[in-house]
């Protein structure tokens, strides 16, 4: 009867592993397949918004907030306009930056290298396609013309983007020294032709120095708030 019990026991425990095996490679095949189908979703869609984008990434933005974050939930505004400030300050493309940033958030260095080939690649394919036909394809004068009105559009476009920086760049301060940094970045942007860059490491550094500022502050209320506290509730015992 042992012996019995002992074949039954390891037949069950065969069954079993067999059985969790089995619902092992469902498993392993339904990620493996939501992976593949999220990175196909990665690279259609930034191949989407490079197909239709003029005027460089600045001009995406727009299309990257219906997109990313109206649509897809994929991320945030504030975390949107990050990727745009670190894109200024890191080589290479501003659209390619920020979707390799939201490609490698979404499925790892995988999903980086998608996002950034779905996006470079209408560019890829519409100048290749171009390139044979570059002298004749710039004389055409309904070309000229289209290119003009879209360099219009874009321009437009770009001021309206400007707008939005400036309103959500200058809402984690006060308005007035907002407005302050705002005018003192394009003087030095604009009319002393200092680099983008060091502007951008500039704004970093006063921005720590302000938010240690702030916080020392904060910390010092505080405490005072606590003596205070520690005050009133010692004046009753006193005055008993």
């Amino acid at each position: 009867q042992i012996v019995l019990y002992r074949a039954i026991d390891k037949n069950i425990d065969k069954k079993l592993i067999n059985l969790y095996t089995l619902q092992c490679m469902k498993t392993d095949k339904i990620s493996l397949k939501e992976k593949l189908l999220e990175l196909w979703q990665l690279y259609f869609t930034f191949f989407k918004i490079g197909a239709v984008t003029f005027g460089g990434g600045l001009a995406m933005l727009p299309i990257l907030e219906r997109t990313l974050i109206d649509k897809l939930k994929w991320t945030t505004k504030e975390d949107l306009m990050d990727y745009y400030a670190i894109g200024q300050v890191t080589p290479g493309i501003i659209a390619v930056n920020v979707a390799t940033f939201i490609g490698f958030n979404k499925q790892g260095i995988l999903g980086g290298i998608v996002a950034t080939a779905g996006v470079v690649s209408p560019s890829v394919i519409i100048i290749t396609v171009i390139a044979f036909f570059l002298e004749t394809f710039s004389e055409i004068i309904w070309v000229q013309k289209a290119l003009k009105g879209i360099n219009v559009a874009v321009a437009a476009l770009l001021t309206s983007i400007l707008w939005k920086f400036i309103k959500g760049a200058t809402k984690y301060w006060n308005k007035i020294i907002g407005f302050i940094l705002v005018v003192i970045s394009f003087v030095l942007l604009v009319f002393l032709k200092l680099p983008s860059p060091i502007v951008i490491i500039g704004g970093a550094i006063f921005g720590i120095i302000t938010h240690v500022i702030s916080s020392s502050k904060s910390m010092k209320i505080k405490e005072n708030e606590k003596w205070a506290l520690l005050k009133k509730s010692k004046l009753p015992k006193s005055q008993n």
